[in-house]
């Protein structure tokens, strides 16, 4: 199943498994980069938003975003 990208600390990576939400947070959080199977790594925490590396971007997204994200 999985954990909530949310629990994963500052430096830590890990490979997408299931993205969660309604169909239109799916597609939005997938338009991104979010995708199953991508690799997915935290680089850091700023005012509640997660800061991560995908797809040789950095991507920001809040925790509650972050925990329809699962790794």
């Amino acid at each position: 199943m999985g954990m909530p990208l949310s629990l994963l600390r500052t430096g830590e990576s890990s490979l997408i498994t299931r993205i969660g939400g309604k169909p239109e947070t799916r597609q939005f959080l997938e338009g991104l980069g979010f995708v199953v199977g991508t690799p997915v790594t935290v680089v850091s925490e700023i005012d509640g938003n997660i800061i991560c590396s995908i797809k040789d971007t950095r991507v920001a997204v809040s925790k509650g975003m972050a925990q329809k994200i699962f790794v």
